[in-house]
């Protein structure tokens, strides 16, 4: 079951392990054949010598055999090795040696290193791997002596250990934290628009007095205390000054300008988020989405790396410099890994798309219910439903367009990264330009994306006409989009950091209490880093619900006005902050 390295042919025939026996003939060697065999199946790689490890090569410097067994108990001894052979038909030694001869001395170097430790198959690939992981102590060596002081790297080792309780612990506080703001944050979403509001406000204007108070300091400053090399110095530095604090004071007044104008659409910003709230209790099983879309990505890296293992170990049968068989592939089949990488991308955006696909069809269906007593008994299975049978062309093509430009953007990077300190100023200029130029395409096309899945799943169109219909609806509320995207998203950005510092200050006071361990530094970093991760995932959910919660409310306002017939679909919460802003218009048009 897949290739073998091969034997030094001036010791042993080459062969790998199949599932028949029949010489493949024509590779020339130099031992006791000339063909390369297959063995029948079941067989397993067995590695002479599993730990000679080549750290620069990534390989295993080993003769290999194809065995029916892996020793799963440590074998001390050549006698030891001989009864394993003669009980489990299995022999470690060379396939002409019978099990007697294992102790004589024409066996010497065709035998495994003694002790051979225990081993166990790898599920899949048919390999013999070491159970004991002190086996690979050069991998372990390698890492020590990348770092300057062993000390150090062992006492943060030894403290990941030690604290192994309190680290699931924390992970599972943030997981719950995470949940808990998914429900509440509806309840202080214009708490934190408040609290935003007065520190942008607090900090333009004492940032602009600041500048214009050091500009007056520097200006009266007497001209004797000024070196009399350094009288150019400090003219640039007033200078500096007073365009710096000029610069502040035009941003504060836009600022204002632009928190005036926009302040109603700010109600309008805190009135979605208390909708997603009631969202999330009305639809439970929507705060379980990312559990779901993770173990999918998941299954499919796994398989896609399992896909990868066997495509690069296919090909033909060669001999390499050192005598050893190699499998190099030749023909299209080398160009596969491309096909394969293109695969990765897409299949991942098309299982992120299905995600919110999911998540637009259900919060739809909550906001178009008048009724919410009337609502499918599970709105999520019944939009995982309509996705299988209606809309995978609709995602698919979404995430192939995504794909379409993410390609592109890391062969530009990676062309970046292969000519760096190579290139010129203008070619590096020019490539950082174009990556950037992808990136926001991508962002864009990302968020244009999410709103034509919406469209979709109010109006069941093709994903051209309601990619077409979202970018129509996003122009015509251009400024409330601006107000929904930096408001909720800097509320959201507080939600993450409010959860991170909550399990990092848990994580500080778990660890005090723990005496025998004082370095807290890369337990904290990895709880930190995994709540970070979680509150990402969770919140991104709450973003996702919030846009199309802001779609649907602006095609209902788009196509009915409350007159009888033509009754609004949006909640309360969303119907005051909107006829207040009506009111001030037919007011300005009276």
């Amino acid at each position: 079951m897949g290739p073998l390295w091969g034997l030094d042919p001036s010791l042993l025939e080459q062969n790998f392990c199949s599932c028949d026996y029949s010489p493949i003939c024509g590779l020339p060697t130099q031992g006791c054949g000339s063909c390369l065999y297959h063995f029948s199946a079941p067989l397993y790689v067995f590695f002479l010598d599993p730990c000679n490890l080549d750290l620069i090569n990534r390989k295993i410097k080993s003769v290999a055999l194809c065995v029916a067994a892996c020793p799963r108990q440590e074998l001390k001894t050549i006698s030891d090795v001989q009864k394993f052979a003669e009980i489990n038909g299995s022999a470690l030694c060379r396939y002409d040696l019978k099990p007697s001869e294992y102790a004589s001395p024409k066996a010497k170097g065709l035998c495994p290193k003694l002790p051979v430790p225990a081993s166990a198959p790898i599920p899949f690939f048919h390999r013999c791997a070491p159970v004991n992981i002190s086996c690979y102590a050069k991998f372990a060596e390698a890492l020590i002596t990348f770092v300057s002081d062993n000390s150090v790297l062992h006492r943060l080792i030894s403290g990941v250990m030690t604290s192994k309780e309190i680290i699931l612990g924390l992970c599972l506080l943030s997981l719950v934290l995470s949940m808990i703001l998914m429900v509440i944050i509806r309840y202080i979403s214009r708490v934190l628009v408040w609290i935003l509001t007065f520190l942008l406000i607090l900090g333009s204007l004492g940032g602009t007095g600041v500048l214009w108070w050091l500009y007056a300091k520097q200006r009266k400053s007497p001209k004797e205390t000024i070196l009399p090399e350094q009288p150019q110095i400090a003219e640039a530095n007033l200078r500096a000054l007073l365009i710096y604090a000029i610069s502040a004071t035009v941003f504060t007044v836009i600022l204002f300008l632009v928190m005036l104008v926009m302040r109603k659409r700010v109600a309008l910003t805190i009135a979605l988020f208390h909708v997603a709230g009631k969202v999330f209790i009305h639809l439970p099983l929507l705060v379980f989405q990312p559990f779901w879309t993770f173990f999918a990505l998941v299954l499919f890296w796994v398989y896609w790396i399992m896909t990868l293992l066997f495509l690069g170990t296919a090909g033909s049968a060669v001999l390499n410099e050192q005598g050893f068989v190699e499998f190099k592939i030749s023909g299209p089949l080398q160009y596969m890994w491309w096909y394969h990488v293109v695969g990765l991308i897409w299949i991942s955006e098309f299982i992120l798309a299905c995600q919110q696909m999911t998540v637009a069809g259900a919060v739809v269906t909550y906001y178009f219910t008048r009724d919410k007593r009337n609502l499918p008994f599970t709105p999520i299975l019944a939009s995982v439903n309509r996705l299988i049978r209606y809309h995978l062309g609709t995602v698919a093509k979404g995430s192939f367009i995504i794909t379409l430009v993410k390609i592109p953007r890391m062969i530009l990077m990676y062309i970046h990264s292969q000519l760096k300190g190579k290139e010129n100023a203008c070619a590096r200029c020019v490539l950082k330009s174009c990556i950037c130029c992808l990136w926001c395409l991508e962002k864009c096309l990302n968020y244009l994306n999410q709103n034509a899945y919406t469209a979709t799943a109010i109006n069941s169109t093709n994903f051209c006409t309601s990619a077409k219909d979202a970018f129509v609806i996003l122009v015509e509320n251009a400024l409330r989009v601006a107000a929904i995207n930096t408001v909720g998203d800097f509320m959201l950005f507080l939600g993450k950091v409010l959860i991170v510092c909550s399990t990092g200050l848990a994580g500080v006071m778990l660890l005090n209490y723990q005496q025998d361990y004082t370095v807290w530094v890369l337990p904290l970093i990895i709880v930190c880093l995994f709540a970070f991760l979680v509150a990402h995932c969770f919140l991104s959910i709450y973003e996702m619900v919030v846009d199309v919660l802001f779609l649907c409310f602006a095609i209902d306002t788009k196509y009915n006005d409350g007159s009888p017939g033509r009754e609004f679909y949006m909640d309360k919460v969303l119907m005051l902050p909107y006829i207040r802003t009506s009111i001030k218009c037919f007011k300005k048009l009276g």
